[in-house]
């Protein structure tokens, strides 16, 4: 009860002040590159106070590997948003072997890792959120790109309207332009205008996501898994017995976002979240034969 109470108070003074209160969690112990070259150590938050600067009041955090066709396009978008609080923008390369870096390194991005092979897409996350400066946490992936000025301010609008609320939103992921027919079907039904997801089981991508940073400081991603770690997330928060985690879906928030996977990666895809479904749970649920019926399809076109 306490913890939630703590979660109220920050979240209560975002809205009310306008100023993230500094929590202490900071990022000393994490290695970060600011603005070039040089792995170095510093706490972003106590750096911000010594310099008399504001910390920033969102941090985006940006996934990537192999990107370089879409990263370009997706810092833009998030440079270009309007309306928003001060945000900063953290991005973790896992060892791309493209140009992906080397592009990210035109814009003012913080970047961070690689972290420690192999690949955990749980642990990664709860690194970026502690290294994070922001009370709000945006996760956009480096594939998914904002559509208009509007992204931010639209997918962070249910936080500031109710601090104080656990809750997480996002986005309306739109299929690229000569995406796969059957992609763009499930790309409708399982974003559009929300009217199909809410009748199913459960449903929630982090892809292109916000939420607070305590919430998830406080209860972090499962890094056991290697799918589906954002609906596990968001399955054990909605389901905990005191103030639980409410999710808002924001069809105005809206991103590029959708994959023609090869049919072997397809499949491996599948099998991988269908266990993590069948984990997360208990069972084999509606939602992963809901996959299991997208990657036939996709495999049948």
């Amino acid at each position: 009860m306490r913890e939630d109470e703590d979660l109220a108070a920050e979240e209560r003074g975002f809205a009310e002040s306008g100023e993230p209160a500094l929590d202490g969690n900071g990022t000393g112990d994490i290695a970060a590159e600011e603005g070039g070259p040089g792995n170095t150590r510093r706490d972003g938050a106590a750096k911000c106070r010594r310099e008399g600067r504001q910390p920033p009041k969102i941090s985006v955090l940006v996934r990537a590997h192999d990107d370089g066709a879409f990263v370009a396009r997706t810092l833009e978008g998030v440079f270009s948003q309007e309306g928003v609080p001060a945000f900063e923008v953290l991005f973790c390369d896992d060892r791309s072997k493209d140009r992906t870096k080397e592009i990210a390194a035109g814009f003012p991005v913080r970047f961070a890792g690689p972290f420690p092979a192999p690949y955990i897409p749980g642990r990664t996350l709860n690194i970026l959120v502690r290294m994070a400066r922001g009370k709000i946490v945006v996760f956009n992936n480096a594939d998914a790109v904002p559509l208009d000025r509007n992204w931010l301010r639209e997918l962070i609008a249910p936080l500031l309207a109710s601090p104080g609320i656990p809750r997480a939103t996002f986005a309306n992921q739109l299929p690229r332009a000569g995406a796969l027919a059957v992609v763009r079907r499930e790309h409708e039904r399982a974003f559009g205008d929300g009217a199909a997801q809410a009748e199913w089981r459960f449903f929630f991508s982090l892809a292109s996501s916000a939420t607070w940073r305590s919430l998830v400081l406080k209860s972090p991603f499962d890094e056991r898994l290697r799918y589906s770690e954002d609906v596990e997330w968001a399955w054990r928060n909605v389901h905990r017995t005191v103030n639980p985690l409410q999710l808002a879906y924001c069809p105005l928030s809206r991103v590029e976002h959708s994959h023609d996977y090869p049919l072997r990666a397809l499949a491996k895809r599948f099998r991988g979240e269908g266990a993590a479904d069948a984990a997360i749970f208990a069972d084999r649920p509606p939602l992963a034969r809901e996959l299991a019926g997208a990657a036939a399809a996709t495999a049948r076109d």
